[in-house]
């Protein structure tokens, strides 16, 4: 670990763990057909945490964690289907599709140090020192 951040095998790992959860979503987003036209519009939605950076990097990271977390993905997802609200279930599938190519790509939780430093390591310049 290096700053918190894993790596090796247990990076690779959570990174396949990210890939499974977009497939996963993906195949049960098609299964329940609410139309691509709205996968597509709210795909990228989470990323609007990043605004909490503005106010700087200890609430840029708990924004950011907030809306990349699989806890409430998972619980919009659950509500959904145990209530029986499709707009929750496509939400749920949605976000989770979401966070998994995030988490595919590499892109993990943040740490209040700045966006680059993640649970899966750091990104972008920092990553590579240029």
């Amino acid at each position: 670990m290096v700053n918190g951040a894993v790596s090796g095998g247990v990076r690779i790992l959570l990174r396949a763990e990210g890939a499974c959860a977009l497939a996963a979503a993906v195949l049960a987003y098609a299964h329940f057909d609410h139309g691509w036209g709205m996968f597509a519009l709210f795909f990228l939605t989470p990323d609007l945490s990043f605004l909490g950076y503005l106010a700087g990097p200890e609430t840029g990271a708990v924004s950011y964690n907030f809306a990349h977390s699989f806890v409430g993905a998972l619980t919009t997802l659950a509500a959904g289907a145990l209530l029986s609200l499709p707009v929750l279930v496509t939400a749920g599938l949605i976000w989770v599709a979401h966070i998994g190519f995030d988490r595919a790509l590499g892109y993990g939780l943040k740490y209040s140090d700045g966006f680059a430093f993640t649970h899966l390591g750091r990104i972008g310049r920092a990553r590579t020192g240029g």
